[in-house]
This record gives C-alpha cells, structure tokens and sequence, in this order.
C-alpha cells in the first residue's frame, strides 16, 4: 500500500492548489472551482473538471503565470482562506444545536457507494447521490460524521451503446495517481489494515480516506497482494458477482468497517446504516458487547439504542436476502464470542419477503430488527415501508415502525454558478448558509424575468454545447455510424422547449411511457413554431436485461427520423453529465409506476435550478407538487391492470403537454420573455430551495434520529 504520492511540485506562492485540488470541498463552492478553471479553462474541460489530474498535467510555465497573476492570486488567497474557515469554524449549526456539548462522539455513516465527484467512481445512481450529499452537508453543518465504504478500483460501468441500441459495460480501473485519496493512518502513523474473517479464512482490507471539508470518508480495499487473487476481487467493482460475491463484500464492509474505526481511533456515537447493506456492523458490535460481559439480550438492545436505518427500496427485490447455508458459510470465522449463541444472531435476520423462496436472511430484516429507529425517504414511502415490513412491528413493539425523512439534494454541489450569483444579487448574499429559511426564498418574485431568463438561456446553452462536444467526441474516437451521432443529440435545437429524463432504466420507471403514441407525441414534438425535444439518459443494472431493452428502445427512437432528431440520448450517465441535464433542460419528467419510486432526486436538483418538475405524483412529488410550481402527471384510471394504468397516465402526460407546458413556454413577450413560464420557474425554486434540501434533510437525521443517542452519552 503505497502513499500518495504527491503532485509535480507548485509555485511556492500557490503550493497550497494540490490541498485544495486533493479535498473535494472545491467542488461545492464555486469560487473554488473557478480558480482551476482560471488557471487553464480548456485543460480544465479536457480533465473532466479533476483538479489533481490537471495539476499533473499542466505546464510550468502556465503554473508560474498564475503565481504572478495579481488577479489571480487575489482569487486563490481568498478561496484558501475560505477553507481554512470551513474546517476550523466552531460557531455551527451543530455546535449551536448542542450548546457545545456534542464533543468527542461521532456519527459513522456506511452505505455501499458514495457519490463525491465524478473523479472517484464509487457509485451507480441515487444511493450513492445521496449518501455524497449527506456528506457534503453534514461538513456544511459542523456535524461529526464519517463515511464508511469501499474503495471500487473498477467503480461503476461505463456504458457505451451499439448501433443496434444494447448498453454494453466497460470497466475502467481507477488511476490512482489521478485520484483525491490517499491511504488512512492509525493513531502511530502507520497504514490502516483490517482483518476481516470470511469464511475459514481471514481477508485483509486496506483503508482509504478521502477528504471532504470537515467529513472524512474511509473506504475499504481488499486489492492487496498479501491476498488470494479471488479475495482481491472482492472490492473490485460495485454491486459485482453473485449472491456469493455480494455477502462477502457486505462482510467486508460490516465487519471491517467497524474494525476501520476501532484501529483508526474512531468511537461513534451513532452508527447510521444507509440500506441493508452494512447491517453485519451489527454482528460486529454485538461480538465486541459480549466480550465485554453482556448478555446477547442486552447486547441488541445496546446496539438498538446507537444504530439508525435508512431504507430506499419500495420494490421487495431490492432488499438483499441469501440463503442460511450461505449466511453461516461464510460467517463461520466472524462468530467468534457469538458461539453457540449464532442462531440468536442469525433469528434477526429470518424473514419471508414471499418472493417464492421461503424463509431467508435478509439484510433488511436485520437491520429493522436492530436499530433503534428507522426511517423511510418520503412520506409515501414511509406508508409503502409500513405495510412491505408488517410482520415485523408486533416484535419491534415501536411507537413508530417507520418514520419519514424525506430525501433532499446538497445544494452548493447542484446548484448552477450562474443562478448563484442571481441569488446572490436579488435573494441574499449568504443565501447559501440560510437556504433552508422558507421566508428568504419569498424574494424570488423580486428577480427581474429578463434577468433570470437571460441565465436560463445561458444554462441551456451550455448543455447544448456539451452535447454535441461529446457526439463529436465519438464521431472521431470510437467511429460510430451517422444514426448513432443524430441520436447522440447532434440536431437538437438550441431554441426548442427540452425535457430531460435521466435515471436508471428499469421496467417501474416506465421510461417508454413517453412513446405510448408515437403519433401523437410526433406532432407535439414536431410543431412549426412551438418545437419540443426530450434528453434521455441513464443506465441499467448490467443483470436488469428487461431494463437494457427497454433503453435500447428509446436509443432507436432517438434514431428513428420520425421524430426529426428531436430526441437524443446522452450515453455513459454519471455525475458530470448530470450536472448539464439538470441545469440545462427546461423541463424535468419523471413517470414511475406509483408507488415504485420511494423519493428520486434528480427533480429536486432541476427544481433549484429553474427547471420545473413533470411528474406521476409518487415519491418526493406527492408532498412537493403545490399546484403553481410545476405539473403532475395523473391519469384517469388509478386501479385495474397496468395497460389501463398506463394508457391513462399516457393520455395525461400528452394533455398537460399540449394544453399547459408548450403554450405558456412559447408565450412570449415583445422582447422574447416567457413571463407566464417564469412564474412556474420561480414557484418551483421558492418551494423546492427550502423543502427538499440535504440541509434539511440532515438536521431531520440529527433531530429525529441522532439526538437521543448523543444525549444519552453525556
């Protein structure tokens, strides 16, 4: 394991850009990033916006310009100093929650990905999302967290779609040289590795960490020499493998992530399981009570007392469940002071989901079971978790089986500069540090429509320029066919009303709803005068083969000249493009079968932005929806076999936009401003900045589900 091992050296004057490139706290705070994109803008797009890869790469001589550049090192003195302030500030919101008193315990947070920045590959969609947002915020906030995950040398796929429209997987290991990571020390100074028992053998994990302002993210790595080559694969890539695959990795990051914080001198205070996942930090900690002379009994209800659960997942394929022979296999060399004492462990984890495979252990079932209060990701879901997780509720004797929490998007990650700045100018300019203030978001009526048009028409543009940069991209390096580049998005019109829709395609998601008359939606799309277009992006799981027909539909679609080039899908979905989809388009639209989706995020972050939300009223959109600040999608037939369902809902999509988003987007003024459509725009911002925020949805956690913990403590 060898360290980091540094950047080419710096200009003495600006020697502090590789800690600023390496801690990924510049990549919310756009003062931040401008000062990289100052140094050399097209190497800056070249490097896909990766400080540390353009630190390695650029010249001397543009290094040495900038350190005499008085403007420059105007801008970089004071982004440094900012960050100084953001990891030594005292006066925060948790130190004013808890007066102080909440020192020396920590919140330890594990999910299975985290999404930080596209320069670290360590997720594949909304969990991941919204475990890096959480992060960001609880930095934001002066909240004692760390993460705790794997280092995926592989990542997540990239995507790259033939001709014929089938998705097709590529992994790229990660060039650590290029990375923001380097390897976690123990109190003494040496590497941090962990032992971690599977099976009748023990597996070695190397610890990472990764720097986020205040937040520290540990994540683990079994790719060391010392082990089997079979054993090195275990953290290779995300969600990788089969069912055998899968539970060894979740002992790994059970197991060994508690043994992380236990060598790295980390004693937390509440441990938060971001889906089932993690749950063997459970065994893990009942192993360490019962060492210490509890009893099994009073070792759960310790653990209960200190363990918070998130689920994501309404659909019941989603929970992790292995057979008990496979559980006990490779748990043989974790038992440890369990003993004879294993059938009581393995008792929390029984359940029968009725998926046809009878009783199973399942991560969710024991992770319910185990943790004092557990919470779903909006309302709906919370009412959806209820009823999937019953059985459980007569034994767990809680108050409340299940609370709500919604989800909630990091705002300074999602948030465009240039709708910033307006914010700055009209709303308050510490916006940032109060946007959770409903009040302060009334003053959105007081920005000029031409002003914020204006910015608007900026954000578009830049995501067309960034579409055709890529379809020109592959047009010269991967030799694709004419077809391939129209569906990349090459005919799209700057001036034309865009829908995006981006997420993971999988059958619930009901991403073909769209085409259910491709007659009627071509002359919508195909007006003279009031043209429309649709953006599609996303990936499906690598075993979701129904998920990849589905995608491969919509890609012929884009190729289809039916619709004369006017819908377009954007390949390889990560947080880059991201960023433009959700920034750029006019409109978002997202038509899940309801109740499948339990939050989704990505119309959150198109609403912060200005880009009004065009939904079926399922997750986050049926307590988000005001009637005024965007439109839901919600067909005449709400029960009877799916068809009937979706020809409904199909009918409402087409309506609304026929009668209701065309028109008033087209409705202009004799200088060309949509006042009409600004209204939706700015309805959407004063609802959604306040509400739907990480901020938000992070003192919710501290509020609802740390409090107690830390309180007990002191």
């Amino acid at each position: 394991m060898e360290r980091y091992a540094g950047l080419p050296p710096l200009p003495a004057r600006i020697a502090r850009l590789e800690e600023l490139a390496t801690d990924l706290w510049w990549s919310w705070h756009y003062r931040a990033r401008d000062v990289f994109r100052d140094l050399d803008y097209p190497l800056w797009r070249l490097t896909a916006h990766n400080p540390v890869r353009m630190l390695r790469v650029i010249s001397p001589e543009q290094l040495a310009r900038a350190a005499e550049d008085p403007a420059f090192l105007s801008r970089y003195d004071a982004v440094m100093n900012e960050l100084d302030a953001a990891r030594s500030a005292r006066d925060t919101w948790w130190a004013r929650r808890f007066n102080g008193r909440a020192n020396g315990g920590q919140v330890a947070y594990f999910s299975a990905e985290f999404a930080l920045h596209q320069s670290l590959p360590l997720y594949a969609g909304g969990l991941g999302v919204l475990a890096g947002d959480t992060c960001k915020e609880a930095s934001d906030l002066g909240i004692p967290l760390v993460g705790v995950g794997f280092m995926y040398p592989q990542g997540y796929f990239h995507q790259h779609l033939t001709a014929e429209g089938w998705q097709q997987e590529t992994y790229e290991t990660l060039d650590w040289l290029d990375a923001p990571i380097e390897p976690a020390v123990r109190p003494d100074g040496t590497p941090c590795v962990v032992a971690v028992p599977i099976g009748d053998r023990s597996v070695l994990a190397a610890v990472w960490v990764v720097r986020g302002g205040r937040v520290r993210l540990y994540l683990l790595d079994t790719n060391l020499p010392e082990n089997a080559p079979w054993d090195r694969e275990l953290s290779a890539r995300l969600y990788g493998g089969n069912h055998d695959t899968r539970i060894q990795q979740e002992i790994v990051l059970g197991l060994g992530g508690v043994r992380a914080l236990r060598a790295l001198g980390i004693e937390p205070a509440v441990w938060h399981l971001n889906e089932g996942h993690a749950a063997f930090v459970v065994l893990q900690r009942i192993r360490e009570l019962l060492e210490r002379g509890h009893q099994f009994d009073q070792a759960v209800e310790e653990v209960r007392r200190t363990t918070v659960f998130t689920t994501h997942t309404p659909v019941p394929a989603g929970h992790d469940a292995f057979p008990f022979h496979l559980v006990e296999t490779y748990l043989a060399g974790a038992w440890g002071s369990l003993g004879g004492l294993r059938d009581n462990f393995l008792a929390l984890g029984a359940y029968d989901n009725n998926s046809g495979n009878g009783m199973q252990f399942n991560m969710t079932a024991l992770a319910m079971r185990s943790a004092g209060a557990v919470n779903a990701v909006s309302v709906l879901h919370r009412d959806v978790t209820d009823a999937m997780w019953k059985p459980l509720w007569p034994e767990l004797k809680r108050a409340e089986p299940v609370r709500a929490i919604t989800n909630g998007v990091h705002v300074a990650t999602w948030v465009a500069a240039e709708m910033s700045k307006l914010f700055e100018a009209y709303i308050a300019p510490d916006w940032r540090r109060r946007h959770d203030d409903p009040a302060l978001w009334d003053k959105v009526h007081d920005i000029p429509d031409a002003e914020l048009w204006a910015v608007r028409q900026q954000l578009r543009n830049y995501l067309f320029a960034f579409i055709r940069e890529r379809a020109r991209n592959r047009w010269i390096n991967e030799s694709v066919s004419p077809g391939q580049v129209v569906a990349a998005g090459t005919l799209l019109n700057p001036d034309a009303l865009t829908i995006g829709f981006a997420r993971r395609f999988t059958a619930y998601k009901r991403p073909e709803l769209l085409f259910s008359d491709p007659e009627r939606l071509r002359r919508i799309l195909s007006r003279f005068r009031q043209p429309v277009q649709i953006v599609f992006a996303g990936k499906s799981h690598p075993a979701d083969d129904n998920g990849k027909h589905h995608l491969q539909r919509i890609y012929k679609r884009a190729m289809d000249n039916l619709f004369g080039g006017r819908v377009a899908f954007v390949d390889d979905y990560d947080l880059h493009v991201a960023h433009f989809l959700v920034q750029g388009c006019d409109v978002w639209m997202n038509t899940p079968r309801k109740p499948l989706e339990a939050s989704g995020t990505s119309g959150m972050k198109a609403a912060i932005n200005g880009v009004p939300h065009f939904s079926i009223g399922d997750g986050w959109w049926a307590e988000g929806y005001s009637g005024s600040n965007g439109w839901l999608i919600e067909g005449a037939a709400r029960d009877g076999d799916q068809a009937a369902v979706d020809a409904a809902d199909a009918d409402a999509l087409y309506r609304i936009l026929e009668e209701q988003i065309v028109p008033a987007f087209y409705d202009r003024d004799g200088d060309g401003v949509p006042h009409a459509w600004l209204r939706v725009v700015k309805e959407s911002i004063r609802t959604v900045m306040p509400r739907f925020t990480a901020r938000r949805m992070v003192k919710d956690y501290v509020e609802g589900m740390y409090a107690a913990a830390f309180e007990r403590q002191w």
